[in-house]
């Protein structure tokens, strides 16, 4: 049989020294990375529950610990110091009060709440200003990154303070006093009591937890759009080719987006046609294919792919079309007709040494 202790003496020393509560603040962090990123998870319900738990507390809950490593003041109780004391001298030095600038455990977890709401925001807006955008990915990889440097930061500063200065969550403390009161109740009916606020508290979980893992369905759709890329490096619906010369090649960023409230694999058709005209009918007179990709997304999730489109074709009103099929369903011969998402673009092709200007 494994030793456990000896498992435990493998790690490197920092880790074992870890305080419980952040250890399970980077446990929360890995368990919410696994959930969005594997693959066969990603697609499951488990993701919103630690995702909602990571957000909205564990950035928070970090950077407070990073803040102020001490312990706050304990609750001042004249009897119950006087009782304690009475009781056994050795718990008496667990009262003794220090000068200390700390916070207590109420405080530390309704200033996780309200920082998580500030920290993640802001991250967000930062990412805005940089080549990756608001997405699912870069979002979790910056709040991971603030998370593990906030907890390194937390750790150290707590290593620095005395151990009885140090804040300690205590998990023995509330276990004890939860299996006092609801096991040895001072009458019937504080038990009574008692066991009917635990059955609401878990019924108001059991119903919380419904509503967010099974969600009334929304409206479930996707969107193909295109941009281009203006000098600044920035997308921009504008700015698009009115004429090219045949055998040149426009730069073109195709978009999809994913609202259908799950991973779709994606078939993206770019073909050029040739078309003629008959009062407001249009008819394609000939088609060829220029391109086609297949990406993959999960719910609320965004593509932005750059490619180069060079039509094939000369004349007038060439048009450009980009075909979207979810789940890869592509006819042999794609048309508009064939889909309920396309995006097209009208282009001149000139013959090669034709004056643009005529």
């Amino acid at each position: 049989m494994v030793d456990r202790r000896a498992l435990w003496l493998l790690l490197p020393e920092p880790v074992r020294r870890l305080p419980a509560d952040l250890a399970a603040m980077l446990v929360v962090t890995a368990l919410v990375n696994i959930a969005v990123f594997v693959p066969v998870i990603r697609d499951t319900p488990l993701r919103v529950p630690l995702g909602l738990l990571f957000v909205l507390f564990v950035p928070g809950y970090v950077f407070i610990a990073a803040l102020f490593p001490e312990a706050g003041e304990p609750p001042a109780d004249a009897d119950a110091l006087e009782k304690s004391t009475a009781d056994d001298d050795a718990d008496a030095s667990l009262f003794e009060t220090h000068d200390r600038s700390g916070i207590d455990g109420i405080e530390r977890v309704a200033l996780s709440f309200g920082l998580s709401i500030a920290i993640v925001p802001l991250i967000g807006l930062v990412l805005n200003f940089t080549p990756w955008g608001i997405r699912l990915g870069p979002i979790m990889v910056g709040v991971t990154g603030f998370v593990l440097a906030s907890t390194v930061v937390a750790a150290i500063r707590r290593w620095q303070l005395p151990a009885d200065e140090r804040f300690v969550v205590p998990y023995r403390t509330w276990y004890e006093q939860a299996h006092s009161e609801v096991f040895e109740p001072d009458t019937r009916l504080d038990g009574a009591l008692n066991v009917l606020l635990a059955l609401s508290i878990l019924l108001a979980i059991g119903t919380v937890s419904f509503a967010i893992l099974v969600p009334p369905d929304g409206e479930q759709f996707s969107a193909v759009y295109i941009l281009t890329e203006d000098d600044d490096g920035e997308y921009v619906a504008a700015n698009y080719p009115p004429e090219l010369v045949h055998g040149e090649a426009a730069d073109i960023v195709v978009g999809v987006d994913n609202n259908e409230h799950r991973t779709v694999e994606y078939s993206v058709v770019v073909v050029e046609q040739q078309i003629e005209f008959e009062g407001n009918q249009t008819t394609v007179t000939d088609q060829r294919e220029l391109a086609h990709f297949q990406p993959e997304l999960a719910h609320n999730e965004s593509w932005l792919h750059s490619h180069e489109i060079s039509p094939t074709f000369t004349g007038e009103d060439i048009r450009v079309v980009w075909l979207l099929f979810p789940d890869g369903d592509v006819p042999d011969e794609p048309s508009m007709d064939d889909t309920d998402y396309s995006v097209h673009l009208w282009i001149d092709v000139l013959e090669a040494g034709e004056d643009e200007s005529e």
